[in-house]
């Protein structure tokens, strides 16, 4: 089995936080540095913004001041906004699209991102969970119970944090356990369409265990009713469970030396990859007894769909404090067993099933030093190793006609990887206020891939390695107290990978990008905060998946380069204390260039796709819409001896393309979330009413054009429910 290490990535960074968000924070962070409060602080707090402290560089600094373009959303805002996964940041976070191939996620910033699914294919947009590195597409479902705030950083982080961070990262936080005790308990219940229930129980709990111990724990249980009526046995589809322990151990060494400890269990259960055929496109329309969709969340197969995954993950991290310098290490496990059963050609006949059976083991270690002490120039160094190791189970059957038994090959791919990295990076001031930035990072990555074909090896321990040295330049000027400007130039890569439905001994090349942005964050007033970003991309040799041209399968190859150039702006206002607004707005122009051989999927008259190669350059890429954007409100009023809350938030995006030809996509879209809730004066328990698609859009996750079908799987249509909390 191969293993993995990372190390932590502490990022505190916000720009779509509300302003009551930033001023949350502000505070929490100006009382573990121990600085004072006086009447002027408490005077900003009611009015203004603040100041956040991040480190998006990977060192403590002002949000402000960070030449990175950055988004935070806090639990309390991401249930607000319904966002209970990392894939629905789509609503929040300007740029991002949180797209799925059946169980896999595969998130999208700026138009970069992964489609493979093979294990060792990671994401080029890297998740990390409290700063251990999460390697694996289909572990990606994060759904914890107290989540302290959510980072998406847009643009390639191939230096700091180096791992696959072609086009970004997501970074999951979650609080240290506490020596003052606390808890919090919830209960949502909702309703969609067909009586489908949605329940959502929460609990949290944390405290000291002795003068130098503390514990937390957290448990989550989820579960919501086939929203997806079942044309052919009744009943609904798409139900799902989910269940999550995790709990962490904070051990105070020192004053100067911290251990933490993390361990979770996670287990889903669904038939959420129930696939429905767009316009009726699929191949059973040629056959006698075919039932045919009409609507959305509507779904004809031929048996139920399996979407089975547990996750068994642990975590190390250390924190030493040598007084001029600071020591940090990460170690991260994770054990993966992950089970689909997917219908291919999204009708009631036989005609085609993809079933597999993953099994993947992953370890990873960092090590960081960086600069501790005030002063001009500001540095950090560390080392990295990453190691996995897994095999599959597929089975892409096909038949000819619903008369004839499913047949095809049984592939059973093993594949392992090992990783590792040295970087280093360093900011100093010339003259004040005007900073220069230099990183760099060295790579070296192995992986083998040994094929099995009906029992048949048809690969041997296939073996290929990739090394790449990437870098960062960049500067910032402060024309203004309030005011900075930046512009970086950056590069990132992708490592190659092997195909496991494949049967070939040669891996994909690595994809790589060079990336240049320009940004200006700006505060004119203490209640109005608005930042700019503009960016270009030379991406090349893309790994872009596809549908076999003979069944369920996938081929995966370099199939392309891209032009890709755009921007965000984002601006948040608190004009009274009682009122927060935040609204983002994203422009991408996103083009293939030189994609002479791309593979395009052309309906039928009689359903199904004829498979064609043509020349795809210019076209829009997958994923990338040219517009997109979100607003959010959050005003609050004290009422008799409690106080109402409300909250709103609306996405919005134009046209997202599926395909390379550019003949299936979701058209342009909003999603529309709210929720009013009452607190009594005592603050001990809350009590509130939301809805989620309010208009009940009929919005496409993803769409899977291929030989027997076009297919997709829609958002949840509305949903009204109740939720209940209390705190201790």
């Amino acid at each position: 089995m191969a293993w993995l290490k990372t190390h932590s990535i502490t990022l505190l960074c916000a720009t779509a936080l509300t302003p009551q968000t930033v001023l949350a924070q502000s505070v929490n962070t100006a009382q573990e540095q121990n600085s004072s409060t006086g009447p002027e602080a408490s005077q900003e707090a009611e009015t203004g913004l603040g100041d956040i402290v991040v480190t998006a560089t990977r060192r403590e600094a002002k949000l402000q001041d960070v030449p990175v373009a950055v988004t935070a959303v806090t639990g309390d805002t991401l249930a607000a906004a319904d966002v209970s996964t990392v894939r629905s940041l789509t609503q929040v976070v300007p740029g991002f699209i949180g797209s799925r191939n059946m169980g896999v996620f595969q998130p999208v910033v700026r138009g970069v991102g992964s489609t493979g699914i093979s294990i060792g294919d990671e994401p080029n947009i890297a998740t990390y969970v409290d700063g251990v590195y999460q390697p694996e597409s289909a572990a990606n479902w994060i759904d914890l119970v107290e989540v302290e705030r959510v980072e998406v950083l847009r643009g390639p982080q191939g230096t700091t944090f180096g791992r696959n961070a072609t086009g970004g990262l997501i970074n999951v936080i979650t609080p240290d356990p506490s020596f003052d005790f606390r808890g919090k308990a919830s209960l949502r219940v909702g309703r969609m369409r067909r009586d489908a229930g949605d329940y959502d129980a929460r609990f949290y709990v944390t405290g000291p265990l002795s003068g130098s111990v503390a514990a937390d724990f957290a448990g989550l249980y989820r579960k919501n009713d086939g929203y997806i009526t079942d044309l052919v046995r009744g009943g609904g589809l798409g139900d799902q469970q989910v269940i999550d322990l995790r709990s962490k151990v904070l051990l105070r060494a020192s004053d100067t030396f911290d251990i933490i400890l993390t361990g979770e269990y996670f287990d889903q259960q669904s038939t959420t990859n129930s696939p429905q055929p767009l316009d009726g496109n699929t191949a059973g329309r040629r056959f006698d007894g075919v039932i045919l969709p009409m609507d959305a969340w509507q779904a004809s197969l031929t048996k139920d769909p399996t979407l089975d995954l547990k996750r068994y993950s642990a975590a190390l991290h250390t924190k030493l404090d040598l007084g001029s310098v600071a020591l940090d290490t990460t170690t991260g496990y994770m054990l993966l067993r992950w089970k689909q059963d997917t219908d291919s050609d999204a009708s009631n006949l036989q005609l085609g099933n993809f079933l597999a059976d993953f099994n993947v083991e992953s370890i990873s270690q960092e090590i960081k030093l960086n600069s501790a002490n005030p002063g001009p120039f500001q540095w950090l160094l560390g080392g990295y190793f990453y190691q996995f190791g897994g095999n599959s189970f597929l089975q892409p059957w096909t038949a000819a006609n619903p008369t004839l038994p499913l047949a095809g090959p049984t592939l059973e791919p093993e594949l392992e990887g090992r990783s590792f990295a040295g970087f280093g990076e360093g900011t100093y001031e010339v003259t004040p206020g005007l900073f220069f930035t230099v990183g760099a990072r060295y790579t070296t990555e192995t992986r083998n891939f040994t094929q099995r074909i009906n029992g048949n090896v048809v690969v041997n321990d296939a073996e290929e390695t990739f090394n790449k040295f990437n870098y960062k330049l960049g500067v910032r000027y402060e024309i203004t107290d309030n005011t900075s400007v930046y512009a970086t130039y950056s590069t990132a890569f992708k490592s190659g990978v092997f195909n496991m439905a494949a049967a070939s001994a040669t891996a994909v090349d690595p994809e790589n990008i060079s990336a240049a942005e320009f940004g200006i964050k700006s505060d004119p007033l203490d209640w109005l905060r608005t930042n700019l970003s503009i960016y270009y991309y030379d991406y090349q040799d893309l790994q872009l998946q596809a549908k076999d041209a003979i069944g369920p399968s996938y081929i995966l190859q370099n199939a392309a380069n891209a032009e890709i150039y755009g921007g965000e702006f984002e601006v948040f206002v608190r004009p009274v204390a009682d009122l927060t607004l935040r609204s983002a707005v994203a422009y991408t122009h996103a083009r293939y260039q030189d994609f002479p051989d791309a593979q395009g999927f052309f309906p039928r008259a009689d359903g199904g796709n004829d498979v064609v190669t043509f020349d795809a350059s210019d076209n829009v890429m997958t994923r990338a819409p040219e517009w997109s954007g979100n607003f959010g409100i959050d005003w609050g009023s004290d009422v008799g001896n409690g106080r109402i809350t409300f909250a709103g938030n609306l996405s919005w995006s134009s046209r997202v393309y599926y395909d390379f030809a550019n003949l299936f996509s979701q058209p342009s879209y909003t999603l529309i979330n709210g929720s009013v809730s009452w607190t009594p004066e005592s603050e001990r328990f809350k009590i509130g009413l939301w809805v989620t698609n309010l208009t009940n859009e009929k919005v496409l996750q993803t769409v899977r054009p291929g030989a027997l079908s076009t297919d997709g799987f829609y958002e949840q249509p509305r949903k009204i429910g109740m939720t209940i909390e209390t705190e201790f």
